[in-house]
């Protein structure tokens, strides 16, 4: 099959690979549809330990597509069911699945070949996290489903109410997804960014009570806290980017007894500095989520087949398979929300 090889940073080729045969429990799927991801970006730029811990590697990790051939012992699937599988599953008998906290999960193992014509689904996964589409979902609409399970678990677990004022900084397609959500959920949502193209999604697609250009306003904390109930600061602030700076920044625009969740993933070893006054006294709640389980990965699939969330136009554009490379650049470039990739 043809199939993007990760090697290293800045160093993906498109070759021809051999199609792993199944193994007992295990599925191969025909891609008809894959995604690319700002997780993808950030490997693609400078490697994931995680993600990818040996090369060369196959990448790219969200998809969906047509059931190609069956191991032996896989049950609930046949060939030619149209399905969509996550990226991982919890094994259920670590110390975190004991505890419900599948995403913790100490055996998490991470599934990326999705720019590929074919993906060998592990038997986990299989089992767990492979789901039959709805006759009449798109693979298009369908490979959202693992982006959008990290978004619907943090939203979830942030326990975001009627009425409330969240604002988020950064809309890339993760702060994007979870201003549509917050807004389903009932809340006033506020964002910021300063990419045009994500800007007009902000308004687009999840329909954002307010919207805040950080090239016109760099300084967004009073626009954030005037939009709050008398101006008390938020009731939860989300940040989605990733960054220290923007971790420290978005703590100040929560109001005393509201919520910050640290959403966006920080390179590895960074450090924050917080005012624990403000923190303490001011009965601040901080959360960080990561990952999605069995129960959000389908609830993603049941916003998107319902069409609460029109996952379809954060679509930039769709690329042959041996474009992906040119998809990174443009994603670096910031040119884009997401790429289809056929």
């Amino acid at each position: 099959m043809k199939a993007i090889q990760f090697y290293g940073p800045k160093n993906i080729k498109y070759e021809e690979v051999p199609i792993r045969p199944p193994q007992e429990g295990e599925v191969v799927v025909r891609v008809m549809a894959a995604l690319t991801c700002g997780t993808d970006v950030k490997t693609y730029r400078r490697g994931h330990p995680v993600l990818i811990k040996n090369v060369p590697s196959g990448f790219g990790h969200e998809f969906a597509g047509v059931v190609d051939k069956l191991g032996r012992g896989v049950e609930g699937f046949k060939v030619g069911d149209r399905v969509v599988a996550a990226n991982s599953a919890p094994c259920g008998e670590c110390f975190y699945c004991r505890h419900g906290q599948y995403n913790l999960c100490e055996n998490l193992d991470l599934l990326n070949g999705a720019y590929a014509e074919f993906i060998t689904v592990p038997a986990r996964i299989v089992k767990k996290n492979m789901l039959i589409l709805p006759q009449d979902l798109s693979f298009e609409k369908a490979a959202f489903c693992e982006p959008l399970a990290n978004v619907v678990h943090g939203a979830y677990r942030t326990d975001i109410k009627p009425g409330q004022s969240v604002g988020i900084i950064g809309i890339g397609p993760i702060g994007l997804m979870f201003a549509r959500i917050a807004k389903l959920m009932g809340a006033r949502v506020i964002v910021a960014g300063r990419n045009p193209i994500k800007l007009k999604a902000a308004e687009d697609f999840a329909h954002a009570d307010e919207i805040i250009d950080l090239k016109k306003y760099p300084n967004p904390e009073k626009i954030f806290k005037d939009f709050s109930e008398e101006g008390k600061g938020l009731d939860v602030a989300v940040e989605c980017v990733g960054l220290p700076e923007i971790w420290e920044r978005i703590f100040n625009c929560v109001r005393p007894g509201g919520t910050v969740h640290f959403f966006g993933g920080c390179k590895s070893g960074s450090k924050v500095t917080l005012d624990t006054t403000k923190m303490h006294y001011g009965d601040i709640k901080i959360m960080s989520v990561f990952h999605h389980t069995p129960e959000y990965f389908r609830k993603a699939l049941e916003y998107i087949a319902s069409g609460q969330v029109e996952v379809e136009k954060l679509i930039t554009d769709t690329l042959p398979l041996e474009k992906v490379e040119y998809a990174m650049e443009q994603h670096i470039e910031g040119k884009a929300i997401k790429f289809l990739i056929k």
